[in-house]
């Protein structure tokens, strides 16, 4: 961004503010109506400008406070990893079908092929 635009940012804003029209905004706003407490939506929308003056500072306050939060739990977005489990060796029986015992009914008769015609 220019030092022009710098001066017209909205607060937390840090790329050019897109088109109405652009997929990413019209995805991170509908998401954002949708549902208010979407981090994501919150998050993309202050770093783009999106939102008016006034929603922009309560947004961005609320953005600050998330990533304060995750600093001081020090977990940050990771999950912890899940419970190990001792993996249990079993012996599964193999039965082999004897092509002549087991018919799948995949037989072709004498009339039946390729290239006969129905007439």
């Amino acid at each position: 961004m220019s030092e022009e635009e710098r001066k017209l940012a909205k607060p937390g804003q840090k790329h050019p503010t897109p088109t109405p029209g652009n997929g990413d905004r019209v995805f991170y706003e509908t998401l954002l109506k949708q549902r208010p407490d979407s981090h994501m939506a919150l998050e993309w929308c202050v770093q783009y400008g999106v939102l008016d003056s006034d929603a922009a500072h309560k947004a961005y306050k609320k953005v600050l406070k998330r990533k304060e939060i995750a600093k001081t739990s020090g977990s940050g977005s990771k999950s912890p990893p899940p419970p190990s489990k001792k993996k249990k060796k079993s012996k599964k029986s193999k039965s082999i079908v004897d092509d002549v015992e087991f018919d799948a009914g995949l037989d072709a008769g004498g009339d039946e092929g390729i290239g006969t015609a129905v007439m």
